[in-house]
């Protein structure tokens, strides 16, 4: 019961700077702890705390006390906006990877293949020209970012569904440019 009372009480007074500053003093640890076991980096768990508790002053009422206890209710935060850093390392990482595979492939290839494939990325990057400012930023994003379709829209500030539409209606344009390679 003392719990309850607590948090509904923490929860009125989180629309103001001394309730807030009381809750980041009670729960900053917890949401540090929570976000440094997954990303593993010190920065990096530092900059999920600022995120979140910076996310919660903007909409304190987001947090309903009835859900739960306030400390909860961060550290899910935490370990979803962690969890989102981490996934986009990962895609870095695999993106960097692939460059780096194209590169060594790239060192090894006599003049005349050097040559066909400059041919190609010169019509790569032509047909990529005739594709719409909205169609063309999502491929490259994509593919060459290495970003997924979620982060595409977070970055375009678009719907999901809109950065998937302009993915899918970029390539059918390409596919159209590139018939042989389809």
């Amino acid at each position: 019961m003392y719990n309850v009372a607590v948090t509904v009480c923490e929860g009125v007074g989180l629309r103001d700077a001394d309730g807030f500053r009381s809750a980041y003093a009670r729960h900053h640890r917890g949401v540090y702890a929570a976000a440094y076991r997954i990303v593993g980096d010190v920065q990096l768990a530092q900059d999920v705390v600022q995120d979140v508790f910076l996310r919660f002053w903007r909409r304190p009422n987001s947090y309903d006390a009835r859900r739960g206890e306030l400390g909860a209710y961060l550290r899910l935060m935490a370990r979803s906006r962690a969890l989102d850093l981490w996934r986009e390392g990962q895609v870095r990482a695999r993106a960097s990877d692939r460059l780096r595979v194209v590169h060594v492939i790239g060192e090894a290839d006599d003049p005349p293949a050097l040559a066909e494939r400059e041919t190609e990325s010169s019509a790569v990057r032509a047909a990529l020209g005739k594709l719409p400012e909205g169609q063309r930023e999502a491929l490259v994003l994509a593919y060459w970012g290495g970003l997924t379709a979620d982060q595409i829209a977070r970055h375009a500030d678009i719907p999901l569904g809109t950065a998937k539409s302009r993915i899918r209606l970029g390539l059918a344009r390409l596919r159209d440019e590139f018939p042989a390679a389809a």
